[in-house]
């Protein structure tokens, strides 16, 4: 199975990093379902073009989050994720977009405001590409 993942060997973020926040992501969205058998260490390594160590780790700390489980000789799948962790996701993720763009915009002296009427253009304008 092919996996959406993309990697940026010029960003300060470390590889195993950027692997496993698109994985999280893509499981816990529901992109790659239940039960999906996800490529062996060493073929996703591969397609990758990056360590074999880097993928174990990541498989592991997802194993240990308890989105991937693995079956000896049988390979790698995708658990159950719940409802509940996946609205958690979502509003851990956005929130911390969020919160990073308040920063930035209190940094620069942004009223409240101002804020929220940059934010409501950005979400009508995005809304309205997608129709």
């Amino acid at each position: 199975m092919w996996i959406p993942v993309q990697i940026n060997e010029n960003s300060a973020e470390p590889l195993y990093h950027q692997i496993e926040t698109q994985l999280r992501s893509l499981i816990i969205s529901g992109v790659i379902t239940e039960g999906t058998l996800l490529p062996s260490i060493r073929e996703f390594a591969g397609d990758l073009k990056c360590s074999v160590i880097t993928v174990r780790r990541v498989y592991q700390d997802l194993e240990k989050e308890g989105l991937l489980r693995t079956r000896q000789g049988t390979g790698t799948f995708v658990s159950h994720v719940g409802d509940g962790a996946m609205e958690e996701y979502k509003r851990d993720t956005v929130g911390k977009a969020l919160e990073s763009a308040v920063d930035i915009g209190r940094s620069i002296h942004c009223s409240k405001d101002e804020l929220e009427q940059i934010f409501m253009e950005i979400v009508e304008r995005k809304y309205r590409a997608k129709e």
